[in-house]
């Protein structure tokens, strides 16, 4: 298993709480479209996902994060840095 895999598995676990309407969790999911989630909500799910991972993902990060495979790519990139 990749480590995007296992980055991937680890988000749509920690989405899994948040998922209400059981959207199918692929990389192109998105938070505001597909889940239906406010700006509060995804503050608090990211602030999960920095706890999960033990990073910071900034403000301008953030606002660039719209789907999954975004969030994928964020997490794996700070956490090789």
């Amino acid at each position: 298993m990749t480590d995007r895999q296992q980055i991937f598995d680890n988000i749509a676990a920690q989405i899994a709480p948040f998922n209400k309407k059981g959207v199918e969790l692929t990389e192109a999911t998105s938070f505001a479209g597909d889940l239906e989630w406010d700006s509060l909500t995804v503050m608090d799910f990211v602030a999960a996902i920095e706890d999960e991972f033990d990073i910071i993902i900034t403000m301008n990060m953030q606002a660039e994060i719209e789907n999954i495979g975004q969030l994928v790519d964020a997490v794996a990139k700070l956490k090789a840095a």
